[in-house]
């Protein structure tokens, strides 16, 4: 049996897959927003930018596919602030490869990510015990702007762009807290006594002033009602001595005096709770009452005659009820 054509078809067999394998090898792709590091035998060659890219097969090799898009790091750091307050301070940094510089990015570092965080811990280390723990709360943004500045500072020569720094908290001991809301609720306690203090005061002295404003307008009414009683009185006094023949302004007073007190025990007897003085009120009692009552203003009418050397109008007394 002649195996010449067998083996021959065997080898062209070989020779085309070693062939295709030459063509598939030889090319390559490259995501969008990343960049491929290609070295030919163990040296850097060139940067492969996205899409189909050309290599020489065996001899070149893409030993990097990097990325171009911006990466997040969280870094936790514990520190000592200047009041001896330990405090845990999460940062999140926000940085990308600059696509200018993707050969310092892959041969000047080898691990990236650690030595970022240690640029974190040093900025972190040098701003924070100079700060009390409340400047520390108070200059979070500075502090996140300084770690910003100096990172992008010492990762630029790197390769690395930051274009982000990020403080998302501030973690003080359980105990430090515990303190601080205990300070807190004090201090508004003491804003909300005082602001009680201010309202009662507000109060007492609105209620003051009322009080001041409706004694002086029942004192008004007071004096307006004896006006009015007094000229009542004298008004009818002139009408009683105009109209009945032979009376006099005191024989009016007398019977308005007696009308007064009759109608004062009109109302006493009236209710049943009452701490008015009864004055005896007999016959003979209201005669002495009437002989007092006339007695009083003819004293009266004679002391205004001694001092202004005529005769003065008899006054008017108006009975009050208690």
């Amino acid at each position: 049996m002649d195996i010449g054509p067998i083996v021959a078809l065997v080898v062209g067999a070989i020779i085309l897959i070693f062939v295709l394998s030459i063509f598939f090898k030889s090319f390559f792709t490259i995501e969008q927003a990343h960049a491929g590091v290609v070295q030919r035998l163990g040296k850097f060659l060139r940067i492969a930018q996205p899409g189909l890219n050309f290599k020489m097969p065996y001899l070149d090799v893409v030993v990097a596919n990097i990325s171009l898009q911006v990466q997040q790091l969280d870094v936790k750091v514990e520190t000592k602030t200047k009041d001896n307050v330990f405090v845990q301070i999460p940062i999140a940094i926000q940085y990308k490869v600059t696509p200018d510089k993707i050969y310092d990015a892959f041969y000047k570092l080898s691990d990236p990510v650690k030595q970022i965080e240690s640029f974190v811990y040093n900025v972190i280390l040098g701003h924070v015990p100079k700060l009390t723990l409340d400047e520390t709360f108070d200059q979070q943004s500075q502090i996140a702007i300084d770690v910003k500045n100096s990172l992008d500072a010492s990762m630029s020569e790197f390769g690395y762009s930051i274009v982000k720094s990020l403080i998302t908290d501030l973690v003080p001991d359980e105990k430090v807290k515990a303190a601080m809301n205990d300070i807190n609720a004090a201090a508004r306690e003491r804003e909300a006594t005082v602001s009680r203090a201010e309202t009662e005061k507000l109060l007492l002295v609105k209620k003051a002033e009322a009080d001041a404003e409706s004694k002086r307008l029942q004192g008004e009414g007071i004096a307006n009602q004896r006006k009015a009683i007094i000229e009542g009185l004298r008004d009818s006094i002139a009408k009683f001595t105009t109209s009945v023949e032979g009376a006099t302004p005191r024989d009016a007073m007398s019977m308005v005096l007696l009308t007064q007190y009759f109608d004062t025990l009109k109302e006493v007897a009236g209710t049943n709770r009452s701490n008015t003085i009864l004055m005896p009120h007999t016959p003979n009692a209201l005669a002495e009452l009437m002989e007092q009552f006339r007695t009083t203003l003819i004293t009266g009418e004679l002391a205004s005659k001694g001092a202004n050397g005529s005769a003065a109008p008899a006054p008017v007394i108006s009975p009050r009820t208690t």
